[in-house]
């Protein structure tokens, strides 16, 4: 049965963004990530993350740093009860890379899950801190939660213009999606 999901950034969202988080011993979640990951979760919303990585096109991490970080995400996040069903990511960056396919805003990474895991993008939300984070959901038609603190910074402000949510916190956001997948009928 094919369902929508929560796409999710990672840094600054999930995780505290120390500037190019490599090191697993620097994994913090962010206040109200935990629960309101778990929320969602128990409200059964499949989690999938969807990030870009440019420490790695720039030469100052690699995949293997990458996924061990990942992997320390998931052990915090798992003494909470919370799984992540994906986690994709771009290595890429224009200036050192040049063009490509995967780097939000583009919808490559959303598609590759949705082929992978039967989602279907239209009936997905998709929350991060930045512009880049929530504008797939008008390309592919779902719903979008910027995280901010300041409803008056450029990114919230393209958020409101788009019709989006703006929401200053994870656990403020899941409250936001839950609430609005009830008005909407789904269980």
């Amino acid at each position: 049965m094919s369902i929508g999901a929560v796409f999710l950034d990672r840094d600054d969202t999930i995780l505290k963004d120390t500037g190019y988080l490599h090191e697993p011993a620097k994994v913090t979640l962010l206040p109200h990530a935990a629960r309101g990951l778990a929320a969602l979760a128990k409200a059964g919303w499949p989690l999938i993350v969807v990030t870009n990585q440019s420490g790695i096109a720039r030469g100052m991490y690699g995949e293997k740093e990458y996924l061990a970080v990942m992997k320390r995400m998931g052990e915090l996040l798992a003494e909470h009860g919370v799984s992540i069903l994906g986690s994709y990511f771009c290595p890429h960056h224009p200036d050192f890379t040049g063009a490509c396919y995967c780097r939000k805003p583009a919808a490559k990474l959303f598609r590759d899950a949705s082929r992978e895991h039967g989602i279907i993008l239209s009936s997905s939300w998709y929350i991060g801190d930045r512009w880049r984070d929530v504008a797939p959901a008008g390309t592919l038609g779902g719903r979008g939660v910027l995280i901010a603190k300041d409803e008056s910074s450029e990114d919230a402000r393209q958020a409101i213009a788009a019709g989006m949510h703006v929401a200053p916190n994870l656990g403020a956001a899941a409250k936001l999606i839950i609430k609005g997948a009830v008005k909407a009928g789904r269980r």
